[in-house]
């Protein structure tokens, strides 16, 4: 009796140190938002009815965001390293320090904004999108993943959730190509994509301004000379998520809340250029011109028909630019400038279409008698296949927060493509009203960005934790 009387006395005695352990280790213990917190452990599992998002703060942040812009509303325009573009910068800065977050900028000007887990040694996921856009754009392409990331963050807060992996909020420099040409910037350099200091060494904007000179104009000083800093490893991150407007009509027609990314398609960008005889349009006869201008237009249609002839809805073709020199109505094209964007899923798909594009273009040149003087492909980055482990995660974060769900294809580049290449990845669609972006009518409602970063936060706090796809 006394030996039994010893043992629970020795229990009662163990009982109350843990108790005493768990309050100093979670000072809110049982009665915090974390019901599945325990003695001495953090709160990394809540009940998802506690994620508090606040959708007029976004949409604050976001009408903010607009007013930085080189065209008047509702138009948004804010190319890379511009005035705009930096004041921008500094908002998103402001947004994540009065969220809590330790911010730094690497030297391209990729903003990040950290909470430090418990476990930081295990890596880090992150979420995040970019905010410059393209001319008279909307205000909402990118700038719903920057913004999204930072209140999905606050709403973990809120809830009372501790992380174990750090989490992390990414603005990404430059995911438009329109000052340079080059498509996401910041997220390929972090990437380690080796092509892209010789590409970036050698670009400049329509007023001859390299970029290397654009971004010290920006305060970016180290930009030109130590690209090698901004790369990461494959072990940096555990896990990226992006948010961001589905930019196509399928979930609002359907009704579906949120799209659940599976694979990014790759895009191939290519440069073409034809040159002819030129002349006066009254003095030529039509059987003696070499029309350049003839030339680009009837190569825009057979991309038309090479994208056609694949027999996939996942390929897709557009002549995007087309420029005639010397631009006069009485006067016959003698130079033709073509930028053509190819892409699917598939990348030896597209690659077949980029290579009967380019066999094209040589017979017409041939048929015509213009020179075909540039065919280059700019870029041909490969299609990203989204991480089994993320999509699983979101699935259950959807089905949690009762929220319908459809998997989909992004037939948009994003800056998920590139950190698919360091880190496990996929993407969160939302809504926009009728499919619009890159327009200034691009509109996403306050129910579904508040949805988007719902759905956002639980899967960054299954992500941080030890939580673990279901098996099949």
């Amino acid at each position: 009796m006394a030996a039994m009387a010893l043992l629970c006395a020795l229990l009662h005695s163990l009982f109350l140190l843990l108790l005493a352990f768990d309050a100093q280790e979670d000072p809110v213990g049982l009665t915090s938002s974390c019901p599945t917190a325990r003695f001495g452990s953090l709160c990394t599992s809540f009940d998802p009815a506690n994620l508090d998002v606040n959708p007029d703060d976004i949409q604050d942040s976001i009408d903010k965001l607009a007013t930085f812009s080189d065209t008047p509303a509702p138009s948004v325009t804010r190319i890379l390293y511009t005035d705009n573009d930096v004041a921008a910068r500094s908002f998103i800065r402001e947004l994540m320090e009065s969220a809590q977050l330790t911010v730094r900028e690497d030297a391209i000007g990729n903003i990040f904004g950290r909470w430090e887990g418990s476990e930081p040694s295990q890596g880090v996921v992150a979420s995040g999108s970019h905010t410059d856009a393209i001319p008279y754009a909307g205000k909402y392409d990118g700038v719903v993943g920057v913004v999204g990331a930072v209140e999905a963050i606050k709403a973990l807060r809120r809830a009372g959730f501790q992380p174990k992996r750090s989490l992390e909020a990414i603005m990404f420099t430059s995911e438009e190509p329109t000052r340079f040409g080059l498509s996401c910037i910041g997220s390929r350099v972090m990437a380690g994509d080796p092509r892209v200091a010789v590409s970036l060494a050698n670009a400049v904007d329509e007023d001859n301004v390299t970029f290397t000179l654009a971004a010290n104009r920006a305060g970016y000083d180290e930009a030109g000379d130590n690209l090698q800093s901004v790369a990461v490893g494959n072990e940096t991150y555990a896990a990226f998520v992006e948010l961001h407007i589905e930019q196509g009509p399928l979930l609002e027609e359907q009704g579906v809340s949120i799209g659940i990314v599976t694979a990014i398609a790759g895009p191939a960008s290519l440069g073409v250029e034809f040159a002819g005889g030129g002349g006066h349009a009254g003095a030529v006869l039509m059987h003696l011109r070499n029309d350049a201008g003839l030339a680009a237009a009837e190569l825009a249609l057979a991309v038309e028909r090479h994208v056609l002839e694949s027999g996939s809805q996942d390929t897709v073709g557009t002549t995007g630019t087309v420029k005639l020199y010397p631009g006069a109505i009485n006067s016959i094209p003698r130079n033709a400038q073509l930028g053509i964007d190819i892409r699917d899923i598939d990348g030896s798909r597209r690659d077949a279409v980029v290579e009967r594009v380019r066999a094209t273009a040589h017979e017409i040149a041939a048929r015509r008698g213009v020179v075909l003087q540039n065919f280059t492909v700019v870029n041909q980055d490969p299609p990203a296949q989204s991480t089994d482990f993320v999509i699983e995660a979101l699935k259950e974060a959807s089905e949690e927060l009762g929220l319908g769900h459809k998997m989909m294809i992004s037939r948009a580049y994003h800056d998920s493509l590139f950190m698919a290449r360091i880190a496990p990845t996929a993407m969160i669609f939302i809504p926009c009203y009728r499919g619009y972006s890159h327009r200034p009518d691009e509109h996403a409602t306050l129910e579904d960005m508040a949805n988007g970063v719902r759905v956002l936060a639980l899967t960054l706090s299954k992500l941080s934790s030890n939580w673990q796809a279901p098996l099949e």
